[in-house]
């Protein structure tokens, strides 16, 4: 499939960034882009989005193997379908795939754990807001914990696929409506026309049956 191409290209070019990444910066280390509000900072991230954690950190892998083998399967599953929704599909996939490669083998790579033991590295740091007091009407001040995601190429990939897979599926339901009323009536089309039914001749004459 075409769209694989586009799983590829995003796995290459998440890996060797994390690469360089991790070759040239120290551990939370923070660069400057746009002021405060566009950093590069490398961190690493054993868990989940937004660091969350359930379980061995190994599960945590074992999870993202899975949920990636299930996206390639139903990426195959759609392969005729709109171009535009198995595009999403491919950069979801290459983003997972990004992620996966880290979980299972930078442990090894950098010698810092086992296989399947290894962490994300994240280093694009967009500081959205730095926490503190939210007056909200009839409530008062709350507090509010500060928004300063850092994420990575693949993370990115994740997020363009899931606004893509939304934005199009019901192009996609469409189209696959579509396909299935086309293949309906070229089956009716060229199906054969059965027969007309003629009664089978009588095996015995009238004068032998009068026996």
């Amino acid at each position: 499939m075409r769209v694989l191409w586009v799983t590829a290209l995003v796995l290459l070019i998440d890996q060797v960034t994390k690469t360089i990444v991790v070759q040239t910066m120290r551990l939370y280390e923070s660069i400057s882009l746009v002021g405060d509000l566009v950093k590069f900072t490398y961190t690493t991230n054993p868990g989940i989005a937004f660091g969350l954690t359930f379980g061995p950190q190994w599960l945590t892998s074992v999870f993202a193997l899975i949920a990636t083998t299930v996206i390639c399967v139903y990426l195959w599953s759609v392969r005729e379908s709109l171009f535009s929704f198995r595009l999403s599909l491919a950069m979801i996939l290459g983003g997972a795939l990004g992620n996966i490669v880290d979980r299972v083998s930078y442990g090894l790579i950098y010698g810092y754990g086992g296989l399947f033991r290894g962490q994300v590295v994240d280093f694009i740091h967009i500081d959205l807001y730095g926490g503190g007091l939210v007056n909200l009407p009839l409530i008062g001040e709350v507090p509010f914990p500060p928004l300063f995601p850092i994420w990575n190429v693949a993370d990115m990939a994740i997020v363009a696929g899931v606004i893509g897979y939304v934005v199009f599926h019901g192009r996609y339901l469409k189209d696959a409506q579509a396909r299935i009323e086309s293949h309906r009536r070229e089956m009716e089309r060229t199906a054969p026309i059965p027969s007309p039914l003629i009664p089978k001749p009588d095996l015995v004459s009238g004068d032998d049956q009068s026996l």
